[in-house]
């Protein structure tokens, strides 16, 4: 279990029999993603040590981050790809190793981001497969309900319970699982992909935001920068929603404490305050912007936002605050560098 670098495991309200939403924060390596089984291992350590304090039930929604399942893109490659300090000298090991299909898919590419595209495009059935297997056997097997973080893939679509990869352009995109372990048919499709992702990543339209009715209640999910628009929050009010799931990736943590440049990639919303940029850090505008300060928009009873921890690499990992809120309170804003389990009772 030390793998799990599991440093705070942490609980909010009492069991009253409505379900909880369950926040893992998974410490995550290279070594994590070179198979599907990795990665399940992984996962499966999380599971197990919130089932040993009992946290999951059939009412139980499980909420991973964003990413989590974007880094398969090393998935089945040998060990040589993957054993060194830098993540571009993996990617250069894993292209020269498919050149030819990597060439085909360069060509063919038709984004501003061609290396990343054709990469990920290379690679896309795979981790399709991959992440599949592992969600819908961890739904399955702890009879939960998962969000599956997020992974990037090619029009994706659900066919027969099975996510699968498509032809087209690239998405960031976060299934559900429900407990039998089949991934719902509707998948949500991040909508305001930032600046680093916008030369690779195709905006979704809000109008195809869907909501899930689950045992817990109705759900809506953004995917991180989502959460930042008021417009999404609009959206799943429409829908009536009762909980909203955030999955985020939070960067470098040092950013955390720096001055907040504004919103990336996109203008800010019109409800923004323009003397907030550059004098709010990074986290007080989390806080001011994103779910904590933008639930209300809706009538949600309960969110939470998560991050990924851990150290992928050479690159940065590890920032963001968990957030959790309930009845318009928010009941924790707090960075950890270790993995994490927070459950909120609902």
């Amino acid at each position: 279990m030390s793998d799990l670098h599991l440093e705070e495991c942490i609980e909010f309200g009492e069991n009253s029999g409505r379900g909880n939403l369950l926040g893992i924060e998974p410490y995550i390596t290279a070594a994590d993603y070179t198979s599907a089984q990795a990665l399940h291992s992984k996962l499966d350590g999380y599971m197990s040590a919130a089932q040993d304090r009992r946290w999951l039930a059939d009412k139980t929604v499980v909420v991973l981050p964003e990413y989590f399942g974007t880094w398969l893109v090393l998935a089945d490659e040998p060990a040589f790809v993957f054993h060194t300090d830098k993540l571009a000298t993996a990617e250069v090991r894993l292209v020269l190793r498919h050149i030819f299909g990597f060439l085909r898919q360069l060509l063919a590419a038709k984004e501003q981001g061609k290396l990343e595209a054709a990469v990920f495009r290379l690679k896309a059935a795979v981790m399709a497969d991959a992440y599949h297997s592992v969600l819908s056997r961890i739904a399955k097997d702890y009879h939960v309900t998962l969000i599956g973080g997020s992974i990037v893939l090619p029009s994706p679509r659900v066919q027969d319970g099975r996510l699968v990869a498509g032809q087209g352009p690239l998405y960031g995109v976060t299934p559900v699982y429900a407990p039998d372990g089949r991934a719902d048919s509707n998948l949500v499709l991040k909508l305001y992909p930032t600046s680093e992702e916008l030369p690779f990543m195709t905006p979704a339209s809000s109008e195809d935001l869907p909501c899930f009715d689950t045992p817990a209640g109705k759900l809506g999910i953004l995917i991180c920068a989502d959460s930042w628009f008021p417009s999404c929050y609009e959206r799943l009010n429409d829908m009536a929603v009762d909980l909203i799931a955030v999955p985020s990736n939070g960067g470098d943590p040092l950013v955390w404490d720096q001055p907040w440049p504004g919103y990336s990639g996109w203008a800010n919303p019109s409800d923004v305050d323009s003397n907030d940029v550059k004098r709010l850090t990074e986290g007080d505008a989390w806080r001011k912007y994103a779910l904590a300060g933008r639930i209300g928009l809706t009538r949600a009873r309960a969110g939470l936002n998560v991050f990924l921890r851990g150290q992928l690499l050479d690159m940065a990992g590890g920032g963001g605050r968990t957030t959790l809120v309930k009845n318009g309170e928010a009941l924790r804003d707090k960075t950890v560098t270790g993995a994490s389990l927070v459950n909120l009772w609902l």
